[in-house]
């Protein structure tokens, strides 16, 4: 009998979890034609465990001398696919041969496929297998006959990596979901039991009755009952890709929602992705969720960073279900939506064939890294193009996504997007509450003491600036009791502001607030008056949507556009003067629609859509060479370069989480909680904190707050801190 895995004295017999395998992966991959293919690389991805190397490594009786080393399993049937179809086995090799390490590149690196390859010929690891001892199933195949999606052949090689990427999610979710089965069957029986998408709209149906029972009857409320039966309305189109442009406070997360789940059900999609750009927006909406859906039981999975840093929200079913999405509805991040996307660990890929078949909602999608611009549209094309994916771009701010082609720019955008409002240019006048006063002069600043004593004069206000420098500046010359809000705090702690933020508006009370631009996304804050540094439009029209939200004041909000002193950075800058290019000469209302199409132009031209020049590295030649971990390690939405992150000892849960790390070193869910306590911090400013004793590296990469000076109640870590007086008496 030829093993597969051991649990104590159970044997798994590779056969079994060989074909239990492909008859899995090929059920997953019929959601987007195939299964044929997946099914292959499921019976192939371990063969190298028939190998005698393997199976005196798994046997216990055969270590009595010596030390088990692991045994690799994965590269024989990598080598078996590439004889058995020549160069068009490289597509299933790929595949196999990453199965647990990961996807390959062809040629870069020690752990490229053809090198892999040609060690594992040389060793003659084929010729150990008995494939005399098989069931024929797994001796012998033909060449699959699906062919991987597009309309002529170079949109099919422009579209192979992804095509690969989801057969490669098939696999590894099989892989370890038949595993599992022997392994733990009691997890299999865990991971069922969801809400269906017919009982999620049937309770938001009666939830938006319910909620419409009990709210006043005001104008604001009244067009956010239109923006949702605009959504039910147009859930009836045929899938691909729609817009909502929506105000902010126009109702548009519920009615994001209820499109999608109409939308899902008409036409049989799967499930409901609800993407989010920051942790601080993913938190407010999975709350508004859960209270839809309370009476469901679980109906909404969270997958990001610090997801169970509130365990009451997380369970061990939850849990299971981020690892490959099979849930009714999952909110995420960007981060690990679109990294997964571009990903080459199993871990982040396993989730992919999950995506297939649903409704995407991408959420404040002017966020977008223009930087990755080219990449991430090139995706989503060929999600809603060929994988029966709808996308929904929600913001009050849309971008510009279209297709350009001029001696400037040449990018292959999203042609055929459809507006779910029928006239946004009518809802922004019907829900506009602030009026925006510009400086006289764009290219004077005013000086932060000028600003402080201007912002001192208002009971209540909020003013967002570019930097956490200027924001910690500015706030020290500000009266006492004044509010801090930047990155610098841990999000625990803002969390903590935020909260007291608006139980202070709520009481009426002065309230006044300096902050960076991490107010500005879907943190609903209502003050009368708001502050902005110049910056992108998009950002100036977030700010404005902090003041006034409620349209609670008799007249409109004010929001006053000033120049900073300081100078923006990198793409901050570039938004900056797209701004200034857009308003020369400009006379007329800022903030509607169709003002953001050209600032969104006007920004796009000045970055460059693939500043790495990933997108030809995705494209095979003719070796079929496809660089997909060269890409992985390059497609990062959060440059980590030039930063890293400290875990804080904020109040008394901080300070004890870094004191079970010290203790019991980095467990997940430590680390997962700790998340909550992080604060990126520039790597030479980290080094000279370390170096002061301020800061201390307990592991390699794992840095944590030694000094209490270093982390301030109102500002956060402070870069430049101070000792004690009291610390130096002995």
């Amino acid at each position: 009998m030829f093993i597969a895995h051991l649990d104590g004295d159970r044997k798994h017999e590779l056969a079994t979890h060989l074909i239990e395998t492909a008859a899995l992966a090929r059920n997953f991959a019929e959601t987007f034609g195939a299964g044929d293919w997946a099914e292959l690389i499921g019976l192939w991805h371990d063969l190298g465990k028939y190998r005698p190397a393997f199976q005196q490594y798994i046997d216990p009786d055969a270590h009595i001398e010596g030390v088990k080393q692991r045994v690799d399993h994965s590269t024989s049937g990598a080598l078996h696919a590439v004889r058995q179809f020549k160069k068009i086995g490289r597509l299933l090799a790929y595949l196999i041969a990453g199965h647990h390490a990961g996807l390959p590149d062809l040629r870069e690196g020690e752990a490229a496929l053809l090198s892999r390859l040609d060690n594992a010929d040389k060793k003659g690891y084929l010729d150990e297998i008995p494939f005399h001892n098989m069931p024929e199933i797994l001796r012998t195949a033909n060449l699959p006959k699906s062919q991987p999606p597009g309309r002529n052949g170079e949109e099919k090689n422009r579209g192979i990596h992804l095509w690969l990427r989801l057969l490669f999610s098939c696999l590894v979710d099989a892989d370890f979901l038949n595993t599992e089965a022997f392994m733990d069957p009691n997890k299999a029986a865990i991971r069922q039991g969801f809400a269906s998408l017919e009982e999620m709209r049937s309770r938001f149906n009666h939830y938006i009755t319910a909620l419409a029972g009990r709210s006043a009857t005001t104008p604001v409320n009244k067009i956010r009952a239109e923006v949702l039966g605009h959504c039910r309305l147009m859930a009836h189109e045929a899938p691909g890709c729609f817009s909502l442009t929506v105000p902010t406070g126009g109702g548009k997360t519920l009615a994001s929602l209820g499109f999608a789940l109409e939308h899902a059900l008409l036409h049989e999609k799967r499930r409901i992705i609800y993407v989010i750009p920051y942790t601080s927006i993913i938190e407010q909406t999975a709350d508004v969720f859960r209270e839809v859906f309370q009476d469901l039981g679980e109906a909404v999975v969270e997958h990001h960073a610090s997801a169970d840093a509130n365990p009451e929200n997380e369970t061990r079913k939850s849990r299971l279900a981020c690892e490959n999405w099979d849930a009714p509805l999952i909110v995420t991040t960007s981060v690990q939506f679109f990294e997964s996307l571009f990903a080459a660990r199993t871990s982040r890929c396993r989730k992919l064939h999950n995506i297939v078949n649903s409704v995407v909602i991408l959420d404040e999608a002017q966020l977008i890294p223009p930087e990755f611009r080219q990449l991430i549209v090139d995706m989503l094309r060929l999600l809603t193009d060929y994988y029966g994916v709808t996308l929904l771009l929600c913001t009050a701010t849309q971008p510009a996504l279209g297709s350009v082609s001029s001696f400037q720019e040449r990018f292959h955008g999203l042609d055929k997007i459809r507006e779910i409002i029928a006239d946004p240019h009518d809802l922004y006048r019907r829900l506009q509450r602030v009026k925006i006063s510009l400086p006289a002069d764009l290219n004077q600043s005013i000086s932060w003491p000028t600003l402080a004593e201007e912002l001192s004069t208002h009971h209540s206000v909020l003013c967002v600036v570019n930097r956490r420098g200027d924001c910690k500046e500015l706030h020290g010359l500000m009266p006492s009791g004044t509010i801090h809000l930047s990155a610098l705090m841990c999000g625990a702690h803002r969390s903590e502001v935020i909260a007291t933020i608006k139980a202070q508006l709520n009481r009426q009370e002065s309230t006044r607030v300096i902050s960076t631009q991490l107010v500005e996304a879907g943190v609903d804050l209502d003050f009368p008056v708001v502050y902005r540094a110049l910056a992108g439009l998009d950002s100036i029209a977030q700010s404005a949507g902090r003041c006034n939200r409620e349209g609670k004041l008799p007249g409109l909000g004010e929001v006053r556009v000033f120049v900073p002193p300081t100078k923006n950075p990198g793409i901050i800058r570039k938004a900056e003067d797209s701004t200034r290019e857009l308003l020369h000469g400009f006379d007329g209302d800022l903030l509607e629609p169709k003002r953001f199409t050209e600032f969104f132009r006007l920004f796009y031209a000045k970055v460059d859509s693939d500043k790495k020049n990933l997108a030809e590295l995705l494209y095979p030649d003719n070796d079929l060479a496809i660089s997909f971990r060269t890409v992985a390690e390059n497609f990062r939405l959060m440059d980590d370069s030039y930063q890293r992150p400290i875990f804080v000892g904020y109040g008394e849960e901080g300070w004890h989480l870094i004191d079970q790390l010290r203790h019991m070193g980095p467990e997940r869910w430590l680390m997962r909680k700790l998340q909550r306590y992080a604060v990126n911090v520039n790597k030479n400013d980290l080094a000279r904190l370390c170096q002061e004793g301020f800061v201390e590296e307990l592991q390699t990469g794992i840095l944590v707050q030694r000094e209490p000076e270093l982390y301030d109640e109102t500002l956060g870590v402070l870069l430049e801190p101070s000792r004690r007086v009291e610390n130096f008496i002995f």
